[in-house]
């Protein structure tokens, strides 16, 4: 590589949970720069989290890390070129990138979904999430699913 890799950003704990995660998922999250928008989107659906699933002894944010868990992908397929071919290419996923496409998934499938607001949708997400449904659980598994598909090619993993 000519160019030197870019240093990586410090990202600040949110305010409430003091949690790199938080910031993480809410800079996902945000729209143009409004990021006090978006916590407090986080935080309602938090609320929301907490208030649907009374019986629950963890907290929300633990509800949370753990839907957050549940979505996250070990490994993807990428295309490889091989003499003409074009072949899916399982390979395992770094583990930053994996959180990443885990929070996005998460934000993505919320939007996509029927409700009032971005916080009830987010919520509703988180909620499917915790219990192994939902649409950003149905993507993890088709990846798996993908990549145990074109195991075969696994040998022309770069």
């Amino acid at each position: 590589m000519r160019k030197a890799k870019p240093k990586k950003r410090v990202i600040l704990p949110d305010p409430v949970f003091d949690d790199v995660r938080v910031t993480k998922f809410v800079n996902h999250l945000m729209y143009d720069g409004k990021k006090n928008t978006s916590f407090a989107i986080f935080y309602d659906a938090l609320e929301t989290v907490k208030a649907k699933m009374p019986n629950e002894e963890l907290s929300a944010l633990d509800i949370w890390k753990k839907a957050l868990e549940n979505v996250t992908p070990q490994v993807e397929v990428k295309s490889r070129r091989v003499g003409g071919a074009t072949f899916q290419v399982p390979t395992e996923i770094r583990a930053d990138r994996k959180e990443s496409i885990s929070m996005k998934n998460l934000i993505a499938y919320a939007r996509k979904r029927g409700g009032k607001t971005m916080a009830d949708k987010l919520a509703a997400e988180i909620v499917d999430a915790f219990n192994n449904q939902g649409g950003a659980y149905k993507r993890k598994e088709d990846m798996h699913k993908m990549a145990e598909a074109n195991r075969a090619f696994a040998h022309f993993r770069f």
